[in-house]
Protein backbone atom coordinates (compact mmCIF):
# COMPACT_ATOMS: atom_id res chain seq x y z
CA UNK A 1 0.00 0.00 0.00
CA UNK A 2 1.44 3.33 -1.06
CA UNK A 3 1.62 6.26 1.30
CA UNK A 4 -1.25 8.71 0.83
CA UNK A 5 -0.33 11.83 -1.07
CA UNK A 6 -1.45 15.40 -0.35
CA UNK A 7 -5.03 16.46 -1.04
CA UNK A 8 -5.06 18.20 -4.41
CA UNK A 9 -7.81 20.53 -5.65
CA UNK A 10 -9.22 20.39 -9.15
CA UNK A 11 -6.94 21.63 -11.95
CA UNK A 12 -6.76 25.40 -12.17
CA UNK A 13 -8.15 26.15 -8.70
CA UNK A 14 -4.80 27.27 -7.30
CA UNK A 15 -4.40 29.63 -10.27
CA UNK A 16 -7.41 31.66 -9.13
CA UNK A 17 -6.60 35.00 -7.54
CA UNK A 18 -8.82 35.30 -4.43
CA UNK A 19 -11.25 38.18 -4.34
CA UNK A 20 -9.97 40.96 -2.09
CA UNK A 21 -12.62 43.45 -0.96
CA UNK A 22 -11.97 47.12 -0.38
CA UNK A 23 -10.50 48.22 2.92
CA UNK A 24 -13.05 48.52 5.71
CA UNK A 25 -10.68 49.65 8.46
CA UNK A 26 -7.25 51.15 9.05
CA UNK A 27 -4.42 49.74 11.12
CA UNK A 28 -5.08 51.95 14.11
CA UNK A 29 -8.37 52.12 15.93
CA UNK A 30 -10.85 54.91 15.48
CA UNK A 31 -13.67 56.01 13.17
CA UNK A 32 -13.16 56.25 9.43
CA UNK A 33 -15.06 57.59 6.46
CA UNK A 34 -15.55 54.38 4.50
CA UNK A 35 -16.32 55.07 0.84
CA UNK A 36 -14.76 51.92 -0.58
CA UNK A 37 -17.63 49.45 -0.94
CA UNK A 38 -20.52 51.17 -2.77
CA UNK A 39 -22.79 51.00 0.27
CA UNK A 40 -25.78 53.30 0.53
CA UNK A 41 -25.23 56.17 2.98
CA UNK A 42 -28.92 56.16 3.94
CA UNK A 43 -28.82 52.62 5.30
CA UNK A 44 -31.71 50.17 5.02
CA UNK A 45 -35.39 50.98 5.34
CA UNK A 46 -36.56 51.24 8.96
CA UNK A 47 -39.22 48.71 8.00
CA UNK A 48 -36.49 46.27 6.92
CA UNK A 49 -34.67 46.75 10.22
CA UNK A 50 -37.85 46.04 12.16
CA UNK A 51 -38.61 42.95 10.06
CA UNK A 52 -35.07 41.70 10.71
CA UNK A 53 -35.51 42.17 14.46
CA UNK A 54 -38.78 40.25 14.47
CA UNK A 55 -37.23 37.41 12.46
CA UNK A 56 -34.35 37.22 14.92
CA UNK A 57 -36.80 35.77 17.43
CA UNK A 58 -37.20 32.66 15.23
CA UNK A 59 -33.57 31.72 14.66
CA UNK A 60 -34.11 28.10 15.67
CA UNK A 61 -36.39 27.61 12.65
CA UNK A 62 -35.29 26.81 9.12
CA UNK A 63 -36.25 29.44 6.56
CA UNK A 64 -38.68 28.87 3.71
CA UNK A 65 -36.44 26.98 1.28
CA UNK A 66 -38.12 28.53 -1.73
CA UNK A 67 -38.16 32.10 -0.38
CA UNK A 68 -41.70 32.27 -1.72
CA UNK A 69 -42.74 35.46 0.12
CA UNK A 70 -39.66 37.28 -1.13
CA UNK A 71 -40.14 36.07 -4.71
CA UNK A 72 -43.76 37.21 -4.59
CA UNK A 73 -42.72 40.64 -3.32
CA UNK A 74 -40.07 41.00 -6.03
CA UNK A 75 -42.53 39.85 -8.66
CA UNK A 76 -45.10 42.38 -7.53
CA UNK A 77 -42.56 45.21 -7.42
CA UNK A 78 -41.26 44.60 -10.95
CA UNK A 79 -44.21 42.90 -12.63
CA UNK A 80 -42.47 39.53 -12.93
CA UNK A 81 -43.54 35.91 -12.67
CA UNK A 82 -42.28 34.70 -9.26
CA UNK A 83 -41.77 31.21 -10.67
CA UNK A 84 -38.96 32.59 -12.79
CA UNK A 85 -37.20 34.28 -9.85
CA UNK A 86 -34.43 32.50 -7.94
CA UNK A 87 -33.06 34.00 -4.72
CA UNK A 88 -29.55 33.59 -3.43
CA UNK A 89 -27.00 34.65 -0.86
CA UNK A 90 -26.18 37.81 -2.76
CA UNK A 91 -26.02 37.97 -6.53
CA UNK A 92 -22.49 36.56 -6.17
CA UNK A 93 -23.92 33.15 -5.32
CA UNK A 94 -26.24 33.24 -8.30
CA UNK A 95 -23.40 34.16 -10.66
CA UNK A 96 -21.42 31.20 -9.31
CA UNK A 97 -24.40 28.87 -9.66
CA UNK A 98 -24.90 29.94 -13.29
CA UNK A 99 -21.24 29.21 -14.00
CA UNK A 100 -21.47 25.83 -12.24
CA UNK A 101 -24.56 24.89 -14.22
CA UNK A 102 -23.45 25.94 -17.69
CA UNK A 103 -19.64 26.08 -17.83
CA UNK A 104 -17.02 23.37 -17.84
CA UNK A 105 -13.63 22.40 -19.25
CA UNK A 106 -13.34 23.32 -22.92
CA UNK A 107 -15.89 26.13 -22.65
CA UNK A 108 -15.17 29.84 -22.86
CA UNK A 109 -16.91 32.68 -21.06
CA UNK A 110 -16.44 36.37 -21.80
CA UNK A 111 -16.31 39.32 -19.44
CA UNK A 112 -15.10 42.85 -20.07
CA UNK A 113 -11.70 44.28 -19.26
CA UNK A 114 -12.69 46.07 -16.06
CA UNK A 115 -15.62 43.84 -15.15
CA UNK A 116 -16.50 42.54 -11.69
CA UNK A 117 -13.74 40.22 -10.41
CA UNK A 118 -16.22 37.50 -9.40
CA UNK A 119 -16.86 36.66 -13.07
CA UNK A 120 -13.33 35.40 -13.67
CA UNK A 121 -13.35 33.48 -10.40
CA UNK A 122 -16.64 31.76 -11.27
CA UNK A 123 -15.41 30.87 -14.75
CA UNK A 124 -12.10 29.44 -13.56
CA UNK A 125 -13.68 27.56 -10.67
CA UNK A 126 -15.59 25.44 -13.16
CA UNK A 127 -12.63 24.73 -15.43
CA UNK A 128 -13.75 27.03 -18.25
CA UNK A 129 -11.51 29.55 -20.01
CA UNK A 130 -12.00 33.26 -19.21
CA UNK A 131 -11.90 35.55 -22.24
CA UNK A 132 -11.40 39.27 -21.67
CA UNK A 133 -13.08 41.73 -24.03
CA UNK A 134 -11.23 45.08 -24.01
CA UNK A 135 -13.20 48.20 -23.10
CA UNK A 136 -13.09 51.63 -24.72
CA UNK A 137 -12.68 54.53 -22.31
CA UNK A 138 -13.72 52.26 -19.43
CA UNK A 139 -16.92 51.29 -21.22
CA UNK A 140 -18.05 47.88 -22.46
CA UNK A 141 -18.42 47.73 -26.23
CA UNK A 142 -20.89 45.40 -27.91
CA UNK A 143 -18.85 45.01 -31.10
CA UNK A 144 -15.69 44.06 -29.20
CA UNK A 145 -17.60 41.47 -27.19
CA UNK A 146 -19.19 40.07 -30.34
CA UNK A 147 -15.77 39.76 -31.96
CA UNK A 148 -14.62 37.69 -28.96
CA UNK A 149 -17.42 35.13 -29.34
CA UNK A 150 -16.39 31.72 -30.69
CA UNK A 151 -18.04 28.32 -31.03
CA UNK A 152 -16.76 27.57 -27.52
CA UNK A 153 -18.46 30.59 -25.94
CA UNK A 154 -21.07 29.42 -23.43
CA UNK A 155 -21.64 32.66 -21.50
CA UNK A 156 -21.08 36.40 -21.50
CA UNK A 157 -21.04 38.18 -18.15
CA UNK A 158 -21.96 41.85 -18.53
CA UNK A 159 -22.19 44.19 -15.56
CA UNK A 160 -24.58 46.93 -16.59
CA UNK A 161 -23.85 49.43 -15.08
CA UNK A 162 -20.31 48.23 -14.62
CA UNK A 163 -18.39 48.16 -11.37
CA UNK A 164 -15.88 49.81 -10.89
CA UNK A 165 -16.24 52.17 -13.87
CA UNK A 166 -19.86 53.30 -13.42
CA UNK A 167 -20.45 53.20 -17.18
CA UNK A 168 -23.29 51.39 -18.94
CA UNK A 169 -24.27 49.87 -22.27
CA UNK A 170 -27.44 51.13 -23.93
CA UNK A 171 -30.29 48.67 -24.30
CA UNK A 172 -30.11 48.78 -28.09
CA UNK A 173 -26.51 47.59 -27.90
CA UNK A 174 -27.33 44.93 -25.31
CA UNK A 175 -30.08 43.67 -27.59
CA UNK A 176 -27.70 43.66 -30.55
CA UNK A 177 -25.19 41.70 -28.49
CA UNK A 178 -27.82 39.14 -27.61
CA UNK A 179 -28.83 38.72 -31.24
CA UNK A 180 -25.22 38.19 -32.32
CA UNK A 181 -24.51 35.53 -29.71
CA UNK A 182 -25.12 31.83 -30.41
CA UNK A 183 -28.30 30.35 -29.00
CA UNK A 184 -26.41 27.95 -26.75
CA UNK A 185 -24.67 30.81 -24.90
CA UNK A 186 -26.11 32.60 -21.89
CA UNK A 187 -26.07 36.37 -21.67
CA UNK A 188 -25.84 37.13 -17.94
CA UNK A 189 -26.78 40.74 -17.18
CA UNK A 190 -25.56 41.79 -13.75
CA UNK A 191 -27.75 44.77 -12.90
CA UNK A 192 -26.65 45.35 -9.31
CA UNK A 193 -26.84 49.14 -9.69
CA UNK A 194 -29.91 49.34 -11.94
CA UNK A 195 -32.04 51.28 -9.47
CA UNK A 196 -29.64 54.22 -9.62
CA UNK A 197 -29.69 54.65 -13.40
CA UNK A 198 -31.59 57.61 -14.81
CA UNK A 199 -31.07 57.23 -18.56
CA UNK A 200 -33.76 56.80 -21.22
CA UNK A 201 -31.66 54.32 -23.21
CA UNK A 202 -31.05 51.94 -20.28
CA UNK A 203 -32.94 48.75 -19.46
CA UNK A 204 -31.80 46.35 -16.76
CA UNK A 205 -32.59 43.21 -18.73
CA UNK A 206 -36.16 42.30 -17.86
CA UNK A 207 -37.34 42.61 -21.46
CA UNK A 208 -34.62 40.35 -22.83
CA UNK A 209 -35.24 37.70 -20.19
CA UNK A 210 -38.94 37.83 -21.01
CA UNK A 211 -38.42 37.50 -24.75
CA UNK A 212 -35.48 35.07 -25.04
CA UNK A 213 -34.68 31.69 -23.52
CA UNK A 214 -30.96 32.33 -23.00
CA UNK A 215 -30.71 35.57 -21.00
CA UNK A 216 -30.53 35.96 -17.21
CA UNK A 217 -30.64 39.14 -15.14
CA UNK A 218 -29.21 39.26 -11.63
CA UNK A 219 -30.00 41.89 -8.99
CA UNK A 220 -29.00 42.58 -5.40
CA UNK A 221 -30.33 43.98 -2.14
CA UNK A 222 -26.80 45.06 -1.15
CA UNK A 223 -26.77 48.46 -2.83
CA UNK A 224 -29.77 50.79 -2.90
CA UNK A 225 -31.69 48.65 -0.38
CA UNK A 226 -28.84 48.71 2.13
CA UNK A 227 -28.85 45.02 3.10
CA UNK A 228 -25.25 44.17 2.18
CA UNK A 229 -24.50 42.31 5.42
CA UNK A 230 -27.47 39.97 4.92
CA UNK A 231 -26.19 38.70 1.52
CA UNK A 232 -29.37 38.74 -0.51
CA UNK A 233 -29.80 38.70 -4.29
CA UNK A 234 -32.10 37.40 -6.98
CA UNK A 235 -32.09 36.32 -10.59
CA UNK A 236 -34.84 36.60 -13.19
CA UNK A 237 -34.49 33.67 -15.55
CA UNK A 238 -36.11 31.71 -18.33
CA UNK A 239 -38.16 28.89 -16.80
CA UNK A 240 -35.63 26.24 -17.81
CA UNK A 241 -32.74 28.15 -16.24
CA UNK A 242 -34.69 28.76 -13.02
CA UNK A 243 -35.37 25.03 -12.86
CA UNK A 244 -31.66 24.26 -13.23
CA UNK A 245 -30.61 26.77 -10.54
CA UNK A 246 -33.20 25.42 -8.12
CA UNK A 247 -31.77 21.93 -8.59
CA UNK A 248 -28.23 22.92 -7.59
CA UNK A 249 -28.61 25.73 -5.05
CA UNK A 250 -28.52 24.97 -1.35
CA UNK A 251 -31.92 23.99 0.04
CA UNK A 252 -31.89 26.89 2.54
CA UNK A 253 -29.51 29.27 0.81
CA UNK A 254 -31.31 32.42 2.00
CA UNK A 255 -31.81 33.04 5.71
CA UNK A 256 -35.15 33.91 7.30
CA UNK A 257 -33.96 37.34 8.56
CA UNK A 258 -32.73 38.15 5.05
CA UNK A 259 -36.04 37.11 3.51
CA UNK A 260 -38.03 39.18 6.01
CA UNK A 261 -35.82 42.26 5.58
CA UNK A 262 -35.87 41.90 1.80
CA UNK A 263 -39.66 41.79 1.66
CA UNK A 264 -39.95 44.89 3.83
CA UNK A 265 -37.21 46.73 1.92
CA UNK A 266 -38.68 46.20 -1.52
CA UNK A 267 -42.11 47.31 -0.32
CA UNK A 268 -40.74 50.58 1.09
CA UNK A 269 -40.58 52.46 -2.19
CA UNK A 270 -40.29 55.88 -0.58
CA UNK A 271 -37.06 54.92 1.20
CA UNK A 272 -35.55 53.64 -2.06
CA UNK A 273 -36.62 56.82 -3.86
CA UNK A 274 -34.91 58.94 -1.19
CA UNK A 275 -31.73 56.90 -1.60
CA UNK A 276 -31.81 57.34 -5.38
CA UNK A 277 -32.52 61.09 -5.11
CA UNK A 278 -29.66 61.54 -2.65
CA UNK A 279 -27.33 59.68 -4.98
CA UNK A 280 -28.35 61.67 -8.05
CA UNK A 281 -27.73 64.96 -6.27
CA UNK A 282 -24.34 64.10 -4.80
CA UNK A 283 -23.05 62.07 -7.75
CA UNK A 284 -23.41 65.17 -9.93
CA UNK A 285 -21.93 67.44 -7.24
CA UNK A 286 -18.90 65.23 -6.65
CA UNK A 287 -18.26 64.86 -10.37
CA UNK A 288 -18.29 68.62 -10.95
CA UNK A 289 -16.28 69.54 -7.88
CA UNK A 290 -13.61 66.85 -8.33
CA UNK A 291 -13.11 67.85 -11.95
CA UNK A 292 -12.57 71.43 -10.77
CA UNK A 293 -9.54 70.10 -8.87
CA UNK A 294 -7.96 69.02 -12.15
CA UNK A 295 -8.78 65.31 -11.82
CA UNK A 296 -10.52 63.30 -14.52
CA UNK A 297 -13.74 61.51 -13.56
CA UNK A 298 -15.34 58.78 -15.68
CA UNK A 299 -19.04 59.67 -16.14
CA UNK A 300 -21.03 57.36 -13.86
CA UNK A 301 -24.68 56.28 -13.63
CA UNK A 302 -24.18 54.24 -10.45
CA UNK A 303 -23.51 55.23 -6.82
CA UNK A 304 -19.77 55.68 -7.20
CA UNK A 305 -17.18 57.51 -9.26
CA UNK A 306 -13.96 56.39 -10.93
CA UNK A 307 -11.42 59.14 -10.21
CA UNK A 308 -8.24 59.13 -12.31
CA UNK A 309 -4.91 60.45 -11.03
CA UNK A 310 -1.66 61.39 -12.81
CA UNK A 311 0.86 58.59 -13.22
CA UNK A 312 3.79 60.37 -11.63
CA UNK A 313 5.00 63.37 -9.66
CA UNK A 314 3.72 62.33 -6.26
CA UNK A 315 0.12 62.62 -7.45
CA UNK A 316 -0.60 58.98 -8.30
CA UNK A 317 -3.62 57.02 -7.12
CA UNK A 318 -1.39 55.20 -4.63
CA UNK A 319 -0.14 58.56 -3.30
CA UNK A 320 -3.70 59.82 -3.02
CA UNK A 321 -4.76 56.67 -1.19
CA UNK A 322 -2.03 57.12 1.42
CA UNK A 323 -2.90 60.80 1.83
CA UNK A 324 -6.61 60.06 2.25
CA UNK A 325 -5.96 57.22 4.71
CA UNK A 326 -3.97 59.69 6.82
CA UNK A 327 -7.18 61.72 6.88
CA UNK A 328 -9.06 58.51 7.82
CA UNK A 329 -10.87 58.41 4.48
CA UNK A 330 -10.90 55.04 2.70
CA UNK A 331 -11.53 54.69 -1.04
CA UNK A 332 -11.10 51.59 -3.24
CA UNK A 333 -7.73 50.78 -4.81
CA UNK A 334 -8.19 49.24 -8.25
CA UNK A 335 -4.97 47.45 -9.23
CA UNK A 336 -6.87 44.15 -9.34
CA UNK A 337 -9.23 45.66 -11.91
CA UNK A 338 -6.41 46.81 -14.18
CA UNK A 339 -6.89 50.42 -13.11
CA UNK A 340 -3.85 51.27 -10.98
CA UNK A 341 -4.18 54.96 -11.83
CA UNK A 342 -7.65 55.37 -10.37
CA UNK A 343 -9.55 55.20 -7.10
CA UNK A 344 -13.24 54.37 -6.76
CA UNK A 345 -15.23 56.76 -4.61
CA UNK A 346 -18.64 55.76 -3.25
CA UNK A 347 -21.21 58.52 -2.82
CA UNK A 348 -21.57 59.04 0.93
CA UNK A 349 -23.50 61.31 3.22
CA UNK A 350 -23.39 65.06 2.62
CA UNK A 351 -20.75 65.42 5.34
CA UNK A 352 -18.65 62.55 3.97
CA UNK A 353 -18.80 63.89 0.43
CA UNK A 354 -17.65 67.33 1.56
CA UNK A 355 -14.88 65.80 3.65
CA UNK A 356 -13.47 63.71 0.80
CA UNK A 357 -13.62 66.67 -1.58
CA UNK A 358 -11.74 68.85 0.91
CA UNK A 359 -9.12 66.12 1.38
CA UNK A 360 -8.67 65.69 -2.36
CA UNK A 361 -8.27 69.43 -2.69
CA UNK A 362 -5.58 69.42 -0.01
CA UNK A 363 -3.85 66.49 -1.74
CA UNK A 364 -3.77 68.25 -5.09
CA UNK A 365 -2.50 71.46 -3.52
CA UNK A 366 0.16 69.65 -1.50
CA UNK A 367 1.50 67.83 -4.57
CA UNK A 368 1.60 70.88 -6.82
CA UNK A 369 -1.20 69.67 -9.05
CA UNK A 370 -1.52 73.05 -10.64
CA UNK A 371 1.73 72.38 -12.53
CA UNK A 372 0.31 69.47 -14.53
Amino acid sequence: MTAPGPIVPQPGILEIAPYVPGKSKLDDAGPIIKLSSNETPLGPSPAAIEAFKIASGRLERYPDGSASELREAIGQAYGLNPERIVCGAGSDELLSLLAAAYLGPGDEAIYTEHGFLVYKIAIQTNGATPVVAPERDCQANADIIIDAVTDRTKAVFLANPNNPTGTYMSFDNVRRLRQAMPGHALLILDAAYAEYVKRNDYEAGIELVATTDNTVMTRTFSKVFGLASLRLGWAYCPEAVADVLNRIRGPFNVSEPAIAAGVAAIKDKSHMERAVAHNSEWLAWLTTEIEKLGLRVTPSVANFLLVHFPKQGGRTAADADLFLCDRRIVLRRLEAYGLPGALRLTVGTAEENKAVLAALGDFMAATGAGDQ
